[in-house]
């Protein structure tokens, strides 16, 4: 076969121009540490590394989630455990003012801290995260969500909804309550019924909050029941129907039993006395501290007077017992998603680590080796050269 000098010429060149290439792919693995700089390096290895780098992106996202939930959360726990000092601190002030060993001066004094707590609890309900959005305002987080109404009405005006952030592969978490679940869906009275009494009573009895005895007979009859005194020491019990469930005669403590519940009553109570037995509702707590300092506002200049401040009294301090047991229940479970996150977060950790060392062992460089590469390839393109240098020599011209 005929050989031009031409040929070996561009042979050479060729060599040189592979060796220069080869070289300078090294010289960018080295000065980048990346073993694979583009898809035709390795492309089984270059799905793997986009399929890695993908599931630490996403995992990282879920931890700047998770960090933003945290946040949010810790706030909320915050803001309740003043909401809880704030409230124990007003049923304080209703025992006290309950006790029988104050006057109505003192008792007004009360009423006027409990509206300055009040105040207090309104501007707690009213937090906002870091983001300046309302933390109780459910999916209107830029509407504040309590506001004081006319004659001591309270107004909300954000909505039920719940906010979810996704912190793991498949798991979501809560990163608030609304106001409605945490300030206003509250039971009255013990949870199951509330109790009161005619406003007209001459008498100084005084009904005790009641507990359920049989579950399935109140759930059964649950309605408006009246407690009648037909004398000083006899009474009835009607259903809103005004039929005659029962009748007794009057021991002060003992127990009055219908219906699947039991009451009592304490004190003196006048013929034609009455008191009401009411299936529990909800009220908000800011409604609860208002009827309070209404309660406290009555004067106790006579016996009947003070027994029917110390009933409204009574019923609003159970009241305030269910709203606290509301909020202590929603700070339970702020606590059981911040202590789920935490966990959450040294998974997804870990699952970033792991990755990023299989990530390292598909993309990166191993330096020893890509050096001593280097240095082959350099004599290899000095090899080049010369042979180059000796096959220019090679022609005719330089034996004539």
């Amino acid at each position: 076969m005929r050989i031009s000098t031409k040929q070996f010429a561009l042979t050479s060149v060729n060599s040189i121009l592979d060796r220069q290439r080869d070289l300078n792919k090294i010289q960018l693995q080295i000065s980048t540490g990346l073993r694979v700089l583009k898809p035709s390096d390795d492309p089984v290895a270059s799905i793997r590394i986009l399929e890695i780098s993908e599931l630490i992106s996403v995992n990282e996202q879920f931890q700047k989630n998770s960090n933003l939930a945290e946040s949010r959360l810790t706030i909320e726990d915050s803001s309740l455990t003043g909401v809880v000092d704030i409230l124990q601190r007003v049923r304080d002030l209703a025992l006290q003012a309950n006790s029988g060993l104050i006057g109505n001066s003192a008792r007004l004094n009360i009423a006027e801290e409990i509206d300055q707590l009040q105040e207090q609890l309104l501007d707690v309900a009213n937090t906002k995260d870091s983001n300046g959005e309302y933390i109780y305002a459910g999916f209107k987080g830029t509407t504040v969500p309590f506001s004081r109404g006319a004659s001591g009405t309270f107004n909300y005006s954000g909505d039920s909804g719940q906010r979810f952030l996704q912190i793991g592969p498949s798991r979501q978490i809560a990163v608030g309550d609304s106001g409605t679940e945490v300030f206003r869906r509250i039971s009255t009275g013990n949870g199951s019924f509330s109790v009161g009494l005619n406003s007209s009573n001459a008498g100084n009895g005084i009904i005790g909050p009641g507990t359920v005895t049989t579950v399935a007979t109140w759930n059964a009859n649950a309605e408006v029941y009246q407690i009648n005194f037909t004398s000083a020491t006899a009474y009835d019990v009607r259903d809103a129907q005004n039929n005659l469930v029962t009748t007794g005669t009057y021991s002060e403590g003992a127990n009055i039993t219908f219906a699947g519940i039991q009451t009592s009553i304490t004190g003196v109570p006048a013929s034609g006395d009455q008191f009401t037995i009411t299936p529990s509702r909800n009220q908000d707590v800011f409604t609860t501290l208002e009827k309070l300092k209404t309660a406290l506002n009555v004067g106790t200049t006579t016996d009947a007077s003070a027994a029917q401040s110390t009933n409204l009294i009574n019923a609003e301090i159970a009241n305030m017992d269910q709203a606290l047991e509301n909020i202590v229940n929603v700070q339970g479970r702020v606590g059981a998603r911040l202590n789920s996150i935490t966990r959450q977060r040294s998974n997804n950790d870990s699952l970033i680590f792991e990755s990023t060392i299989i990530l390292s062992r598909e993309r990166d460089l191993d330096i020893t080796k890509a050096v001593s590469d280097l240095n082959l390839q350099l004599t290899g393109l000095q090899a080049a050269q010369q042979v180059f240098v000796r096959v220019q020599n090679l022609n005719l011209f330089q034996f004539l």
